[in-house]
């Protein structure tokens, strides 16, 4: 069982609510667990309007198709407007 674990830092720039990041965020999540079948939650930056740290994890029988995964949900959160992805870190446990 091969387990992969992505952090993700994201800069929300047209943010100006705690309540407008829970929006966009809300909004990103839904979409990126219900196409990829991954677990996603934000994991840090919970008060600041503009920063976002979410954490998403993914679990096959194979580290190839866990890359895969992960760099198909980092690709679709660079390509989502409302979010710039600062960094992001990737580990196969």
């Amino acid at each position: 069982m091969i387990v992969g674990l992505c952090t993700i830092d994201l800069y929300l720039p047209g943010v100006g609510s705690l309540k407008g990041k829970r929006q966009v965020l809300l909004s990103l999540k839904d979409r990126i667990q219900g196409k990829f079948n991954v677990s996603i939650a934000e994991v840090d930056a919970n008060d600041l309007w503009q920063r976002a740290v979410l954490g998403v994890a993914c679990v096959s029988n194979e580290g190839r198709q866990v890359n895969k995964v992960l760099d198909s949900v980092l690709n679709a959160v660079r390509a989502t407007p409302s979010v710039e992805l600062v960094r992001h870190h990737l580990e196969l446990l």
